[in-house]
């Protein structure tokens, strides 16, 4: 069966509920199984804890696997094991006793394994420099399952330097936000004045821009369709719909990172009608550099999906003047992001009910 690129609003939604979301469960499932037999404690716990706050992420970026069209249940793999492996990793160093940078990098060669069509690369051990180490196989088996879809990508040398690009930079950022309190803002404006290339970012935008993994999910998704378009994708995900995207994601965490004494890159900006103005840049910027991209109308409906169900959190009603500024961001984003926040809402109370995961 083919996947057809959902243009529309109706069949964005129908094509997710039929097939993606179904698809994400049940990768999600077999991820859910094989994380309660991890021997160590504290990685299972981190394991499965992962995927029940976190299954959202891999729902929204499932929704690329259409790109594949008759390839989507591979690139539903590849996203669904990648994106676990990113939630898994930031749990271990968000509440992890380690502050060893060297940790977190070695611990990350996954991503980079999983990107990679050379098995070899899939011998380390990712644990090597951390106490808990036995996690049953379970972040090797994550990393076999994205390189078993890779080395089946028809000419995948080709996309694969933007891949491992934004990969490389997703990695730095993990490992700069999780040293010592006191070196994070160092490192993070250093590397911004090192790595940035677009002006009117700020240096905790980049930050935000270099985490998210929707442009990788992109690009390998054309790719198992036939296609290199990492060039376009790089240009327009790079830096508005991935900032776009996890400055969103900050956003409605703001309240919960205080709590938890974890870095928020939306809690630099000066106050809340910064943060509004800045979020509403990203709006912009990510309708008018996805205008030209193959497959546009699709793309701009991410723009809309992206505001719309971030906004329909229940943690975003929890901000200071929370529904003031959701209105407003839904108002500057049009109606269908409206809809989609509507949806999303309908959704959560669903997924909730049925005790699917957040």
């Amino acid at each position: 069966m083919s996947l057809r690129v959902p243009k529309t609003l109706p069949t964005l939604l129908i094509t997710c509920y039929k097939h993606i979301f179904p698809a994400v469960r049940k990768e999600l499932a077999y991820w859910t199984d094989y994380a309660k037999r991890i021997p160590n404690e504290e990685l299972r716990t981190q394991a499965l804890a992962s995927i029940d706050t976190k299954t959202f992420h891999c729902e929204g970026g499932a929704i690329y696997a259409t790109l594949a069209k008759s390839r989507w249940y591979d690139a539903i793999r590849f996203i669904v094991a990648y994106q676990t492996i990113s939630d898994y990793l930031d749990n271990l160093c968000d509440r992890s006793t380690s502050m060893d940078p060297d940790d977190f990098r070695r611990l990350h060669d996954s991503m980079l394994n999983a990107i990679s069509k050379d098995p070899v690369a899939n011998q380390t051990n990712y644990y090597e420099l951390r106490e808990d180490q036995d996690d049953g196989g379970y972040l090797a088996s994550l990393v076999d399952t994205c390189q078993e879809v890779v080395q089946s990508t028809p000419n995948y040398e080709a996309v694969y330097p933007k891949v491992r690009r934004l990969a490389q930079l997703y990695i730095d950022l993990q490992v700069h936000k999780h040293v010592k309190l006191d070196e994070r803002v160092p490192r993070l404006t250093h590397w911004y004045d090192n790595e940035n290339e677009h002006d009117d970012v700020l240096w905790n935008e980049f930050s935000a821009v270099t985490g998210s993994t929707i442009g990788i999910f992109s690009i390998v998704s054309y790719a198992l369709n036939g296609f290199n378009y990492s060039n376009q994708i790089m240009n327009a995900y790079f830096p508005y719909m991935q900032g776009l995207h996890i400055l969103l994601d900050y956003y409605i965490d703001q309240q919960e990172d205080e709590e938890e004494g974890d870095l928020n890159f939306c809690h630099y900006y000066d106050d809340e009608k910064k943060t509004i103005e800045r979020l509403k840049f990203f709006i912009n910027g990510s309708q008018d550099s996805t205008q030209n991209l193959p497959d546009s109308d699709f793309h701009q409906l991410i723009v809309s999906g992206l505001v719309g169900l971030y906004l329909s959190d229940l943690k975003a009603d929890e901000l200071h003047n929370g529904e003031k500024f959701k209105k407003e961001l839904l108002r500057h984003s049009g109606h269908k992001a409206r809809l989609i926040y509507l949806n999303g809402r309908a959704y959560r109370k669903w997924k909730k009910k049925k005790g699917l995961g957040q």
